[in-house]
């Protein structure tokens, strides 16, 4: 399976505009991968906070029309990272989409774990509570966002669910890129899953990012991992590795605490 990165630099003088489209010609070029994954809020930038409500747009939105059309002319699965996501009904969400080979709609995650500390996106948007998982044909991804690293119950529970490859974008911050890397290994690890970890380039809103996407298997080395400028990171993975490190290494069967109790 061929997978992808597009680490895309948000450059404050680009207008959205000019950036989708040129996200959208990037994920063209990349015809012939399997899956191709892009960062958190590329639209915006994961710090521009204040923007948000002005910026944010509906599911079925610009970003979502220009993104389906890319992935079907390439071809290509695309995690098409996320935006902020105006419900009609409710408060923003900072919201992943997932499209098929054909353009539609495969998934959609609303992240879970928000940013801030009572700052920012963790009062500006609202959480989401449902796990996702989209199956393709070579394996079966578990859908996390930036800070949902932090929280290693999530990813038991997509495992759980059936998840073998884990695909996190992200907005993560230059001065917090120590920690990327960890987490990112430590999740592939425990999970024996690959992570595939999608960051941003470039400035947010005065917020360096640290870029340096990642790949790591799931025996948590690491596979492929960007610089911090704009650049496509693409690397060939054995989806069978999952299921071979799990045989070879079953702590996963080892679990006590955080299992559902038997019913009966």
């Amino acid at each position: 399976m061929r997978a992808s990165l597009i680490q895309i630099a948000v450059n404050e003088n680009e207008s959205i505009e000019s950036r989708r489209e040129r996200v959208a010609a990037l994920v063209r070029e990349q015809a012939g991968a399997d899956l191709v994954v892009l960062p958190e809020l590329w639209t915006t930038g994961a710090f521009a906070f204040e923007e948000f409500a002005d910026r944010a747009e509906p599911l079925e939105g610009p970003t979502y029309e220009a993104m389906a059309k890319a992935a079907s002319d390439a071809g290509v699965w695309l995690h098409a990272g996320s935006i902020p996501e105006r419900d009609p009904d409710g408060p923003l969400y900072n919201t992943s989409l997932m499209f098929t080979p054909s353009g539609e709609l495969a998934a959609a995650y609303r992240k879970i774990h928000r940013f801030g500390f009572d700052k920012g996106e963790a009062v500006l948007m609202g959480a989401g509570s449902d796990l996702v998982t989209v199956r393709l044909p070579e394996t079966t991804l578990g859908l996390a966002t930036c800070y949902d690293l932090r929280f290693p119950e999530l990813f038991r529970g997509l495992v759980d669910a059936g998840a073998e490859t884990l695909v996190v974008p992200a907005g993560w911050p230059e001065r917090r890129r120590a920690h990327w890397t960890l987490l990112a290994r430590a999740r592939a690890v425990e999970d024996q899953a690959f992570v595939l970890a999608c960051g941003t380039a470039g400035t947010h809103a005065g917020v360096p990012q640290a870029g340096h996407s990642i790949v790591v298997d799931p025996w948590g080395e690491v596979l492929a991992e960007a610089g911090a400028e704009e650049e496509v990171l693409t690397v060939d993975l054995d989806p069978g590795k999952v299921a071979t490190t799990r045989e070879q290494f079953p702590a996963l069967k080892d679990r006590v605490l955080g299992l559902k109790p038997p019913r009966g």
